[in-house]
C-alpha cells in the first residue's frame, strides 16, 4: 500500500495539536492541508519533483527515528 493511501486511513485517528513527522512518501498538498485543518503541524520534506519546494524543520525531521514504531 502506498503512503498516500495509508495516510487517508490514519488521518481521522490522529490527535489534534501535534506535529506529524513523516517521510517524503507523505508529501502531498491534500495531506498537508488535511493536517492543517486538524491543527496539526507537518514536518515532511518535499519530494524532488515539487516545482516549489516546501520548507520544513530539518532538525526536527532528523529526530524522527526516536518516535517511529516497529
Amino acid at each position: 500500500m502506498s503512503d498516500h493511501k495509508g495516510a487517508r486511513l490514519i488521518l481521522e485517528a490522529l490527535p489534534t495539536g501535534a506535529t506529524l513527522i513523516a517521510d517524503q512518501g507523505y508529501d502531498s498538498n491534500w495531506f498537508r492541508e488535511a493536517l492543517a485543518d486538524k491543527g496539526i503541524t507537518s514536518c515532511i520534506p518535499p519530494t524532488k519533483s515539487r516545482k516549489a519546494p516546501i520548507a520544513y524543520d530539518k532538525a526536527l525531521y532528523r529526530q524522527r527515528h526516536k518516535v517511529e514504531m516497529v
